[in-house]
C-alpha cells in the first residue's frame, strides 16, 4: 500500500520540477528575447513549458483581464472625427443620439448588395439596433470570437516570417515556434499594462515591448541589425493589418450570430 511519505515525495518532486519549468520558461520569455526559441531549436525542450501551452495560458489570461477590467470595446459617447456625411447630416438635422452613430451599411457601401447580400442583411440588422444593443453585440462578439481569431493568426504570422527569411533554410515549424513565443510575450506585457497607471514605468515597459521583437528576431535568425530592422518593419505592418482584420471579423461575426 502507498504510504504518506511516498505521496509527499511525489508531490514535492512534481512541484519542484514544475516550478523549475515555469521559472526557466518565463525568465527567458520575458527578459531574454529569442532565448527560449533558441533553447527549443537546440533540442533542450524538457526543461521548459510547451510553447502552445504558454501561448494559450497567457492569451486566456489577457482576454480574461480585458473582460474583468471593463475596457471599452465600443463606445458611442462621442462621434468620431472620421464620421461620414450621414453622421454630419444627422447632427445638422438635430437627430437623436442613435442617429449620430456611424451606420455599418454606410461603411460597407452600396456595392456590397451585389457581391454579398447576406452581409448587407447583417449590416441592416445591426444598424436597426439601439446604441446600447450595438455596444452589447460588439462586445459579445469580441470576447467570444477574438481569441480564436488571434490564435488563427499564428500560422499567418509564421508565414510572413517564412517569406521574409526565404533562403535561410528555416523550416516553417521553426517560424511557428517563434510566432508562439513572440505573441505569448506580447500577451504577458499587455496583461501587465491593463491595471498599470500611466507613468514612467509604463513607458519603460512600452519601450521594452517595441524593442523585444527585433531583438528576438536578431538573436534567432542571426541577421545584421539593418536586415533585422527592415524585416521587423514589414512584419509589423502586415501583422497589424491582419490583427485589425481579424478583430473586425470577430466583431462582425458576433453581429451575424446575434439574434
Amino acid at each position: 500500500m502507498p504510504s504518506l511519505t511516498e505521496f509527499v515525495h511525489e508531490f514535492i518532486t512534481h512541484y519542484v520540477a514544475l516550478e523549475g519549468k515555469l521559472w526557466g520558461t518565463f525568465t527567458r520569455l520575458l527578459f531574454r528575447p529569442g532565448a527560449l526559441t533558441n533553447e527549443y531549436l537546440a533540442g533542450r525542450r524538457k526543461r521548459y513549458v510547451e510553447p502552445l501551452r504558454v501561448y494559450l495560458t497567457l492569451s486566456i489570461l489577457f482576454f480574461a483581464l480585458v473582460k474583468i477590467s471593463g475596457v471599452n470595446i465600443y463606445s458611442d459617447d462621442d462621434v468620431p472625427a472620421t464620421a461620414g456625411p450621414a453622421v454630419v447630416q444627422a447632427q445638422a438635422a438635430g437627430g437623436d443620439k442613435d442617429d449620430e452613430n456611424i451606420r455599418l451599411g454606410d461603411v460597407l457601401g452600396a456595392d456590397v448588395d451585389r457581391w454579398a447580400p447576406a452581409v448587407r442583411h447583417t449590416a441592416d440588422r445591426f444598424d436597426a439596433l439601439s446604441s446600447k444593443d450595438k455596444a452589447s453585440v460588439l462586445k459579445e462578439g469580441f470576447f467570444r470570437y477574438a481569441p480564436y481569431a488571434m490564435f488563427c493568426l499564428m500560422p499567418v504570422f509564421a508565414l510572413y516570417l517564412k517569406g521574409l527569411y526565404l533562403g535561410t533554410g528555416r523550416r516553417y515549424g521553426e517560424h511557428v515556434l517563434f510566432a508562439l513565443h513572440a505573441n505569448a510575450f506580447a500577451y504577458a506585457l499587455f496583461a501587465v499594462f491593463l491595471p498599470m497607471p500611466d507613468g514612467f514605468l509604463k513607458f519603460v515597459l512600452f519601450c521594452w515591448l517595441i524593442g523585444y521583437l527585433p531583438w528576438a528576431m536578431q538573436r534567432v535568425y542571426r541577421k545584421g541589425w539593418f536586415g533585422t530592422a527592415w524585416r521587423w518593419a514589414v512584419l509589423m505592418a502586415l501583422h497589424l493589418l491582419s490583427m485589425a482584420a481579424a478583430i473586425m471579423g470577430a466583431m462582425f461575426l458576433g453581429v451575424a450570430m446575434s439574434h
